[in-house]
């Protein structure tokens, strides 16, 4: 509990030591500890369940925790040491081990301190397993495996955390030859991991599948019927890659990825007392857009965004700053700090504001130290319509601008001065924009977090599925599902000079992505390891897309000209009711959770009834009255339906169907409309597969 048990609570791991010894032997005059009679402290008594309390017994009294709690007690329950030797590391061992199911593995933790020596603190080690479907972890670090699959066991001692991987390949074996020879380096890695568990990949999907697929993920539109009939003609063997290639320099692709970066940068009107309005909106919508089509590298993308000067107008990108940083004079309060870790580093450290992070090494004191690059953030805002908001270089104290760039840390009331997640010092002078060093030390191509954090949410783009997941959740103790992919991913962007159409080609170019969505019996279940193609539901824009170009009819957007497209809106204020519905950003937050790919009751019942879509179905100048009027043959027309929504045409099995339901009663106009509405409600279209 945050505020603790009746008020008595301790530090998360024994971060503040002076303040957990006030709380055990000060708080509520002292009653939990008694030094007259040592065994008869709350302090014992409780845990041992010898004194009735919520938590029931914990340890009894031939364990090493009541030994060591009455050992102290009996000492006269001395403080901490004010030169008390710290950790330096967490190791566990066996670092890695491959395992049959339903197998034991006994973890050893080990500590080392600041003085060199080192300790098994297992006993004392928190464990606890990433995947309990895989293998379960005990208090003790006894590993107990359930079932084939791969997951982490982290342990957390003092402010220091360690993982061992474990490994549980299937007890079925697939034949070498189900495992087709790869030369992409992606394809590599990832057929050696599955060779390593055991799972078959599946086949290479149909030119038909490959193509909406493709399409879809990459420039967010559905190819059209014209399209597919000159693919499906085309005979060179390297025609997948030709369209690849084609589809980066549509100007589509700057509007899928101008929407994916706008999410990502948060570009937004702010929650309250907003000051850039609609037109500081679409002022950073633009820039954005600019640096996709001018493929600017995301590591030049970043240095911009992060050290905006000027004002709202001429550095339309400063909109990240104001949005993150809003009316806090006190910058430090403000949610910059942890919507940089978390957008360009892949990193949650909001918890750390606190107290130090629960699952991962960075302490209370490294997030402040992190904040204090931001200390010299002034923003003079005004309203929209009065002017821009200006950045000044400054602190909101002007009398701190000649003294060291520092920040205060709450707990603890010292100055801290810049310092990186890495924990190596920065130094700034008092008239320097602290800044420009963070900046630095975020592209630089050895941090290795910055590009992972990007490619990482590539690839989860077009595999509905992080190498960590949740995608923007990188740390020690949540490890990548295959390492060796991630290796090739993040060294490949850095080669590339962080090229982000260089990356997207080599992430399509593998066969790992060209694979089929069906799955095999071994790879079934597979959810981490991209043996298969994973359908996923198509994103709220791109799917409202979807619909108005297969139904011809376009969509309204307030404040924005008729045939607008639902990835081209700046605003996410300005998205219709159907784009809340189906899960889009609204961008409040640094986290990838504010966008949706949940399939809800609300969403089914708005396509299969309502208004919006029957609509655009029925329009007297959509795509199918022009359909009826052109194609007289009914066997054609349903031919040309079936390539428009779904990318293909109809099995013969569909062909019959469709030739019953025109048989049926009626007239020609309303059994198309219901063939329309039933391929437009077919999970073939909402999904890509």
């Amino acid at each position: 509990k945050g505020t603790g048990q009746n008020g008595f609570k301790l530090s998360l791991r024994g971060y503040a030591p002076d303040d957990d010894y006030r709380q055990l032997t000060k708080d509520s005059a002292g009653r939990r500890i008694d030094p007259t009679k040592p065994v008869g402290s709350l302090l014992l008594t409780k845990p041992l369940a010898e004194t009735p309390h919520e938590g029931g017994k914990v340890f009894g009294k031939s364990s090493k925790e009541y030994a060591t709690l009455l050992a102290w007690i009996e000492a006269g329950a001395p403080g901490p040491l004010a030169k008390e030797k710290t950790i330096r590391s967490l190791s566990l061992s066996p670092t890695d081990k491959t395992l049959s199911p339903n197998s034991k593995l006994q973890l050893v933790a080990t500590a080392t301190f600041s003085d060199g020596t080192t300790a098994d603190v297992t006993w004392l080690t928190k464990f606890d397993s990433n995947d309990a479907g895989v293998a379960r972890v005990g208090a003790n670090g006894d590993v107990t495996t359930v079932r084939s699959g791969a997951t982490a066991i982290r342990a957390a001692f003092l402010t220091e955390v360690a993982v061992a991987n474990i490994v549980v390949p299937n007890e079925q074996t697939v034949p070498p030859g189900k495992y087709p020879s790869a030369k992409h380096p992606i394809d590599v890695a990832v057929q050696a991991k599955l060779l390593e568990l055991m799972i078959e990949p599946s086949p290479r999907s149909s030119d038909e599948a490959f193509l909406r697929r493709v399409t879809l993920d990459t420039i967010g539109t559905l190819p059209t019927p014209e399209e597919l009939a000159a693919f499906l003609k085309d005979p060179s063997p390297d025609k997948r890659t030709k369209w690849i290639d084609q589809l980066l320099t549509r100007p589509e692709f700057t509007d899928q990825w101008t929407l994916f970066l706008s999410d990502l940068l948060q570009n937004r009107k702010e929650r309250d007392h907003d000051v850039r309005g609609v037109k500081g909106v679409r002022d950073f919508h633009a820039w954005i857009r600019e640096q996709v089509a001018r493929n600017t590298p995301w590591d030049e993308i970043t240095r911009q965004v992060l050290t905006a000067t000027g004002d709202s107008q001429v550095s339309p990108q400063l909109g990240y700053t104001i949005v993150t940083v809003g009316e806090h004079r006190e910058v430090e309060k403000s949610e910059i700090a942890e919507s940089v870790a978390q957008a360009f580093l892949g990193t949650r450290i909001g918890c750390a504001r606190c107290h130090n992070h629960p699952l991962e090494r960075y302490t209370q004191d490294d997030f402040y130290h992190f904040s204090a690059f931001y200390t010299r953030i002034k923003l003079e805002r005004k309203e929209s319509k009065q002017g821009p908001t200006k950045f000044v270089l400054s602190h909101h104290d002007t009398n701190q601008n000649k003294k060291p760039v520092t920040v205060n840390q709450p707990r603890t009331g010292k100055q801290l001065p810049p310092q990186t997640l890495d924990r190596v010092a920065s130094s700034i002078k008092p008239e320097d924009d602290p800044r420009i060093a963070l900046a630095a030390w975020i592209t630089d191509p050895k941090n290795e977090i910055f590009s992972g954090a990007m490619v990482n949410r590539l690839w989860k783009h077009f595999h509905g599925t992080g190498i960590v997941e949740p995608v923007d959740d990188l740390r020690a103790t949540n490890p990548p599902s295959n390492p060796a992919l991630w290796k090739v991913l993040k060294e490949s962007f850095v080669t590339s000079k962080y090229d982000l159409r260089a990356t997207i080609r080599f992430i399509l170019t593998s066969e790992t992505y060209q694979a089929s969505s069906a799955t095999m019996p071994s790879n079934r279940t597979d959810t981490r390891f991209f043996s298969h193609y994973s359908a996923r539901r198509l994103p709220a824009e791109v799917l409202l897309d979807a619909l108005t170009s297969v139904t011809g009819v376009p969509e309204k957007f307030d404040g924005y000209p008729l045939g607008v497209r639902a990835i081209q809106v700046p605003d996410p204020a300005s998205h219709s009711g159907f784009l809340k519905m189906f899960g889009s950003s609204e961008r409040v937050s640094a986290c990838a959770c504010e966008r949706t790919g949940d399939v809800t009751l609300p969403q089914l019942l708005s396509l299969q009834n309502g208004e919006q879509l029957l609509g655009k179905i029925a329009d007297k100048k959509g795509s199918l009255a022009n359909l009826l009027k052109s194609e007289p043959d009914d066997a054609k027309l349903v031919t040309q339906l079936y390539r428009l929504a779904l990318v293909r045409s109809p099995s013969e099995k569909e062909k019959q169907s469709v030739e019953l339901l025109l048989m049926g009663e009626g007239t020609r106009e309303e059994k198309f409309r219901d063939l329309l509405w039933a391929l437009l409600n077919s999970k073939e279209f909402a999904f890509n597969h």
